[in-house]
């Protein structure tokens, strides 16, 4: 047990402990602890990410999981993957052409917000001519402001006394990000609801209505439930999923995508064994596609070990909503737990060389979960239930950049790791890589 200022802390490092929490204690340790972030940037915590365990919150999981994030919805909209992934390639390719260096962290990034807002929204901001220029540049400042925030420890959340000697200052960075962010989704649904009266309103044929509704966007789902359940999907609601939905799902994949080409180039033998096996599989006519992924448990394997040595949630809380027992010691309620993820996937005690880079250690494994020793994605009833569209979104991406082009060090000097501040465990150091066009594979890029 530890103090946080005026908050007790339970910190959990072993697998054993953590399945104690999870499984015993799953329902106790099913909330997340009231943080200031969570009252101004989580609608008071009523979003699904910083709800209490209760019925809304499994509400809110039952439309993430069945309206948004189901195989079929994720299945239906997989062709904004593949459209945004071969817009990478492209970037990537004429980065390669130019001058052969290549800033990936960038490039993961945009990616990854492009692929959420076309889910989300039916829009894509970064490098599109045709968006709204002022739109895209007031989107561009909430993201930025969105993740600086999150990132940032509030001192005031365990020393409340803070605020009142000079600690309001976050704070009031986060009321107003709220403002703006609030004003900016409300402005989507508005648009979306104008265009859904207008398209009521026009008709037309079956064929093309029963296909435009396979291919809704997050909010057209979310307005359609808001028609027939007006009390509960009220735009409060909705715009909290789309901000849980959009922060969640960006700054997590990217940074592990960046942190997986980082390992490769420091072990280019890895590199050129997922490269062989793609080779094997898809050949050089045709680009990866998510289907091929079933076909590629090598590049499987290399994600999983990326994700032990680097989890996208290296420190996940919640907290205790009454008195329980762990490892036979007393937690008082209201006891924040933290479970140190990154300790308890590089321990020696649960793996062998855990600081070496061996994705072969994960051959044979279904899934990216080996019991309580990997769990990336969390577990229990909090666990994150856009693991699916995440892994979909690593696998395409990476076997991609991997399929398409050579990579290699911008020197001899091996890249360097060190782990930057920050929730999610960023790079300390922008990735900058060499790359050029491996084979048929310019050709077919070029073409794109």
């Amino acid at each position: 047990m530890l103090r946080f200022g005026t908050r007790r802390a339970l910190l959990v490092s072993s697998p054993a402990a953590v399945e104690e929490c999870l499984t015993i204690n799953d329902i106790t340790f099913a909330n997340r602890p009231l943080l200031l972030a969570g009252k101004h940037l989580g609608y008071d915590y009523t979003t699904l990410s910083w709800s209490s365990y209760g019925d809304h919150w499994r509400n809110l999981r039952r439309i993430a999981s069945l309206e948004l994030l189901s195989a079929h919805r994720l299945q239906t909209l997989n062709y904004i993957r593949g459209n945004e992934v071969r817009i990478l390639a492209k970037k990537v390719y004429k980065s390669a052409v130019a001058d052969g260096v290549v800033e990936m962290k960038t490039m993961f990034f945009e990616l990854m917000l492009n692929v959420m807002m076309m889910m989300i929204a039916g829009k894509r901001y970064y490098g599109d001519s045709g968006a709204d220029v002022v739109e895209a540049r007031r989107f561009k400042e909430i993201v930025m402001e969105s993740f600086v925030l999150m990132e940032s420890t509030n001192v005031s959340d365990y020393l409340p006394w803070w605020k009142w000697v000079g600690g309001r200052g976050l704070e009031k960075r986060m009321v107003e990000l709220r403002e703006k962010r609030d004003g900016f989704m409300q402005g989507l649904l508005d648009e979306h609801k104008r265009n859904m009266e207008v398209a009521a309103e026009g008709g037309g044929p079956v064929a093309m209505k029963t296909e435009k509704e396979e291919k809704k966007n997050l909010i057209e789902v979310l307005l359609t439930l808001q028609e027939t359940e007006p009390e509960y999907y009220k735009d409060e609601v909705i715009k909290g999923l789309m901000q849980v939905l959009l922060s969640a799902g960006t700054d997590t994949s990217s940074g592990t995508m960046e942190w997986m080409l980082s390992l490769l180039l420091n072990n280019p033998e890895e590199l050129a064994k997922a490269q062989a096996e793609i080779d094997t599989h898809i050949g050089e006519d045709r680009l990866v596609n998510e289907s091929d992924m079933p076909n590629l448990p090598y590049l499987r394997c290399i994600i999983n070990e990326t994700m032990r040595m680097y989890p996208p949630g290296p420190l996940v809380f919640h907290e205790s909503s009454k008195d329980c027992t762990v490892g036979g010691y007393h937690v008082p309620r209201g006891t924040m737990l933290l479970m140190n993820l990154w300790a308890m996937q590089n321990d020696p005690k649960n793996w062998e060389d855990p600081k070496k880079f061996k994705p072969e250690r994960f051959r044979g494994l279904e899934g990216s979960r080996d019991g309580y020793r990997l769990m990336p994605f969390g577990s229990g009833r909090r666990r994150c239930p856009a693991e699916n569209l995440a892994m979909r979104m690593i696998g395409l991406a990476m076997g991609t950049l991997i399929q398409c082009f050579e990579w290699e060090r911008t020197s001899d000097e091996m890249i360097d790791m060190t782990e930057g501040k920050g929730l999610t465990m960023p790079r300390v150091k922008p990735l900058v890589a060499k790359c050029r066009p491996r084979g048929k594979m310019a050709k077919l890029i070029s073409q794109m």
